[in-house]
């Protein structure tokens, strides 16, 4: 009778487990949090990026990994990205890798002026650069992406229209593009992209040299009623985890994060390149910004003077047992690629 009760007993308990709706995914597994830290405010694509990777790991792996977003420098500031991942003050950080032109020696070959025509491009260039060449300033992270701005276009108080124009002319860049505003004749004044908007109100600089996004999202088209277009030269971004914490995920969660690499790099580009399509139409119609076109002729005088900049990054960086001809050849063949 016992043994009855109890066979009764065992069919009753697993008819209603069948019952059970199944476990969603992730469901019954310790939820894990991740901290990203990033630099620029919230509005910016950095942290467009941010927010859309979060949304995607999360989503991915059915709730098992939570993320908390820090834009704005609350976590980790412009130059402390790398140094603070690596650390631990952070799991994953977002990094302008221009910030620090004598770490990133190969990737940062990218913001040379070698005609990469928009931020997909860009984009696709540098992962596949990193790809090739492992450099050694990312050994003790794990890349999760990396993408590029549009190229780089001067933004001012006053109008230049010519080399004459930009002679002594007092603008924020950092990275590849600051040498680039060297060679034309103006003034390059370095600080992070946050300090720009106090540094235009105070007079300290009198525009800037980077993608046209920031006239939307950064309001300057509120101070810079004139850009000059140049489309030179990018800044190369990179997205990186700690590695003791990557090690310490589960396969499936590496995984999720691991096939995201490659499509959040391109999604980065795309977006970048339509955000400022949508940058520039409002700052003409919101702020009647002036676009100014330079003639085939004056573009030519322009041109000319950044030619000696790529001989220059080779002879420096071969010295430093960089195989830095091979990387300039590869870029061009992989912005060829990547254009058609």
């Amino acid at each position: 009778m016992k043994k009855h009760i109890a066979l009764l007993a065992i069919v009753f308990f697993m008819t209603a487990a069948m019952a059970l709706p199944p476990l969603a995914p992730g469901a019954g597994a310790e939820t894990i949090t991740l901290s990203y830290a990033n630099f620029p405010p919230a509005p910016t694509f950095p942290c467009v990026q941010m927010e859309r990777w979060k949304a995607e790991v999360e989503k991915r792996t059915g709730g098992q990994v939570k993320i908390n977003t820090f834009p704005g420098g609350t976590l980790l500031g412009a130059k402390e990205m790398m140094d603070g991942v690596e650390a631990g003050q952070a799991d994953i950080g977002n990094l302008c890798m221009a910030y620090q032109p004598g770490r990133f020696l190969i990737t940062n070959a990218t913001s040379l002026p070698l005609g990469i025509p928009n931020a997909r491009v860009g984009s696709m260039v540098l992962w596949d650069l990193y790809e090739k060449y492992q450099p050694e300033a990312f050994a003790k992270v794990k890349v999760l992406a990396m993408f590029t701005t549009a190229p780089a276009n001067i933004m001012s108080k006053v109008p230049v229209r010519s080399l004459e124009d930009i002679q002594g002319l007092d603008l924020r860049a950092s990275g590849g593009a600051a040498q680039i505003l060297k060679a034309w004749g103006a003034n390059q004044v370095g600080m992070p992209m946050s300090a720009t908007p106090e540094a235009l109100q105070k007079g300290v600089v009198q525009g800037l040299f980077s993608s046209l996004e920031v006239m939307k999202d950064l309001k300057f088209a509120e101070t810079c009623k004139y850009v000059t277009l140049t489309d030179t030269v990018i800044y190369p971004f990179a997205v990186v985890m700690n590695m003791d914490r990557y090690n310490a995920l589960p396969d499936d969660v590496k995984k999720v994060m691991e096939d995201l690499r490659v499509e959040q790099s391109l999604w980065t580009g795309e977006y970048m390149d339509e955000h400022v399509e949508k940058a520039v139409a409002w700052s003409k119609q919101t702020h009647q910004v002036e676009f100014i076109q330079l003639s085939p002729e004056e573009q030519a005088k322009w041109n000319q003077r950044l030619d000696p900049i790529v001989e220059q990054w080779i002879q420096d960086h071969a010295a430093k047992g960089i195989p830095a001809k091979a990387i300039v050849e590869d870029i061009r063949a992989l912005i060829q690629k990547y254009s058609q």
